[in-house]
This record gives structure tokens, sequence and C-alpha cells, in this order.
């Protein structure tokens, strides 16, 4: 029977997350997929006959049901990268690797014949909106990131978009903050000077895969105002920075906070991709039942 553990923002919150996100383990000899994201952590094992609340909370969070940011469109290649992670290390049983297969043809197929990713905004949007809602004129600030992946490339272009110039990156890798540096005018930064660089820095984001905290109330100036958004996990910013009067500090909670406000216009979809949904339980039945008795 196919089995699954699960560590999710559904479920737990995101300290509660990062405390059992160790707890998660499965014998690398024993074939399994894994899907971590910032939102969860999920693992999938086993063969034969798979119980249908296993399959419908895969194809929901194929589907963007299950994520924080309602049809986000991420999930879908993190889930696809998962899977084929696991095809290169694993010869998967007949029923995961179907699992899998049809997971991803429901979410693609709910993004194909619904509305529900329409407009659906990702971490580095939310961000940029939150920097207008503050009011914060990126033309006259310093912004410092730390960290150099896919979310931060994105969040470089939202910024220069709205006329940040004064750029500043930090990464445990310098010549990957170079390169990125170097794509938008920017200034890459040794990440062992970064006392130096927050004493100038205005809005700090910080998103690395860093297994602990990173900066610590003592790493910043104590009377500086200054906005920070932590967008990993586990967090890079430790949380009483949040004593620091003049920071404001945004984790990943927070940054999904303000995004839910402006998700009711996609909720009209959710019907339409349930019914999606309950077409490839009903599909994926029929190919168990056909293949499990023969």
């Amino acid at each position: 029977m196919i089995k699954s553990k699960l560590i999710n923002h559904s479920q737990y919150s995101l300290e509660e997350r990062e405390q059992l996100s160790g707890t998660l383990f499965i014998d690398e000899s024993i074939p399994h997929v894994l899907l971590s994201t910032c939102n969860r952590i999920e693992l999938y094992w086993g063969d034969g006959a798979a119980p249908e609340n296993i399959i419908r909370h895969l194809y929901r969070v194929a589907s963007g049901l299950e994520s924080a940011l309602l049809g986000e469109r991420a999930i879908q290649g993190q889930l696809k990268t998962a899977y084929m992670y696991a095809l290169d290390k694993y010869c998967l049983p007949p029923s995961l690797n179907r699992l899998f297969q049809t997971a991803i043809h429901t979410g693609k197929r709910t993004r194909n014949e619904t509305r529900i990713s329409e407009g659906a905004i990702s971490h580095s949007q939310i961000t940029t909106e939150i920097l207008k809602s503050e009011n914060v004129d990126l033309r006259n600030k310093t912004v410092s990131i730390i960290g150099v992946n896919k979310l931060t490339e994105n969040i470089l272009k939202y910024l220069v978009a709205r006329g940040a110039i004064n750029i500043f990156l930090s990464n445990r890798n310098i010549e990957k903050a170079r390169v990125l540096a170097a794509k938008y005018n920017g200034t890459a930064i040794h990440l062992d000077k970064k006392v130096a660089m927050l004493n100038f820095t205005d809005v700090l984001i910080c998103a690395t895969s860093a297994p602990h905290t990173i900066i610590h109330k003592n790493d910043l100036p104590q009377d500086k105002k200054m906005l920070i958004f932590d967008l990993a996990f586990p967090r890079d910013v430790d949380e009483n920075v949040r004593e620091i009067a003049s920071v404001k500090l945004f984790d990943l909670e927070d940054v999904e906070a303000f995004a839910s406000r402006n998700l009711i216009h996609r909720n009209n979809e959710v019907n339409k991709v349930e019914r999606i949904i309950d077409e490839e339980i009903a599909s994926y039945y029929r190919w168990q039942n056909y293949n499990l008795n023969k």
C-alpha cells in the first residue's frame, strides 16, 4: 500500500515546521518521493493500492489548492523536480510512479481548464507589493539581498523595474553573487561582511538554503529603520530581531497572510478544480483496479 507522511502549513505553524523538519526520514534504500518546499515536507513510498485520501491530497497539492498562495504555479515545477529526482535515484514501484505521473497531469489540467492560477501571485511579487504598501521609494533606498536563487532573481527583476538602483547581493558562494549582481547593476559582498552591509541597508531580503539562522539581533544597527523579508525555510532571520523597535520583519507567514487578502477572486475556481480532481481520481482507480486484479 502507498503511504505518506506530511508536514505542511495547513497543519503546522512556521516554527513547528522548522522543529519537525528533521523528523521525516526513511531508509534511503526504500524507493520514495520527497517533496520539500517552503510550505511542506511530504514523503511518499510503498506500492499497491493508494488510499483515496493520499491521492486526493497529492492531486490538490499539484493543482495549487493546498498552497498558502492559492493557485500558485511554483508547486507544479517543484513536484515534477521531486518526482524526476526519485526516478533518477530509484526504480519506483508502478503504483507510486503512476500516482505522481497522474498528479502532474492533474495539475496541468487544472491550470489549462480553469482560472485557478490566473493572476496568481508569488512570494517575490508579494514582497514588492508589501514594499508598495509601506510607501518605500526604492529609488532612494539601499536594498540588500542574501541568497542567490530563482526567487531572489525574480525579486531583483521587480525591484529594478520599480526603480531600485542601490542593490547589494551576498551569498555563501560569492561568485554566484557577482554574476547576479552584474546582471542587475548591483554590487556583490562577501557574506562574512554582512554586518557592515547591514549598517547601510534599508530593505533586507533573505532567501538562503542555510539550515540555521544567519541574521541575529546583534548583527543589526539598533536605531536604523529597516524592513526585513525572510523568505527562507528554515528561517534565515532570528525571531528576536522583532525586539528592535526600528525594524519591521516579515517572515513567510506574514507574507502569505498579506497575500491572502487578495485571493478571493480565485476562490470561485476551486469547485471547477475539485471536479477535475474527482475525474482524475476515478481514472486512477480504473487503472489501479485493472492492474491490481490481473
